[in-house]
């Protein structure tokens, strides 16, 4: 919320500006200079808060995009994916969802992932990246990496991983996920993400990390992901 209301910026003194002269010849010189710092002042308030995004050489604009309901608790329950729905049905209700710039590869794990995957040295791994676009803006960017041991000669290996995606086809190989955590985190975005994410300037990203358990405890999948803070919301829902 504004600490302010836009008509005091317009008037902060609470005044016509011809009735407040400055020095002769100059009437409304200081008057002026005061509106035109509290108008910017107010513009970064609103850009802070998500309400306006700056366009480079156009001005700033009110946000138009409206923010996505991310539901972190319900997205991920087997009755979502186990079903063959995506995890995303959970968000986005009737918007338009493409998943773009999808890439498949087999790669050596990197030091952390191989880690908290409790890989063997220069085992490999599956890597999935790729970009979600909602009402045609991009709102995410996601890079999975899942055991090749696991996951070789499933769908998991191919653009599309089908009804239920990857969790769905990991129930299928004997690897239910029964367990997640996310690590959540922020920070202003690298230049490639910016430009990935049609990202305006001066807003964050938020950094989700989330690891996939199946039974004993063992970790099946790492999901890196980085969001447009200005288009989500996220949301926890969970009894005490």
């Amino acid at each position: 919320m504004l600490p302010f209301r836009l008509d005091d910026v317009l008037q902060p003194v609470g005044q016509p500006l011809t009735e407040r002269p400055g020095p002769r010849g100059h009437r409304d010189a200081v008057p002026l200079l005061l509106l035109e710092m509290t108008a910017r002042q107010a513009l970064s308030v609103l850009r802070d808060e998500g309400v306006a995004e700056a366009r480079k050489g156009a001005g700033v604009f009110v946000r138009a995009f409206r923010p996505l309901r991310r539901r972190g608790i319900q997205r991920l329950s087997q009755e979502q994916w186990g079903t063959g729905r995506s995890i995303w049905s959970a968000d986005i209700e009737n918007r338009a969802l493409e998943v773009d710039q999808v890439t498949v590869t087999e790669e050596t794990a990197p030091d952390n992932v191989s880690a908290v995957l409790d890989l063997a040295d220069e085992e490999t791994v599956c890597v999935r990246r790729r970009r979600f676009v909602l009402d045609g803006k991009p709102v995410l960017l996601a890079t999975s990496y899942l055991p090749t041991s696991v996951v070789a000669g499933s769908a998991i290996t191919q653009e599309d991983t089908g009804p239920g995606g990857t969790y769905a086809r990991l129930a299928e190989l004997g690897y239910k996920p029964v367990h997640f955590r996310e690590e959540i985190r922020s920070r202003m975005p690298s230049k490639d993400e910016a430009a990935q994410l049609s990202m305006s300037a001066g807003t964050p990203v938020i950094l989700i990390c989330r690891t996939a358990f199946a039974d004993e405890g063992r970790p099946v999948e790492i999901n890196e992901m980085t969001l447009d803070a200005a288009s989500y919301i996220l949301e926890y829902d969970f009894d005490a």
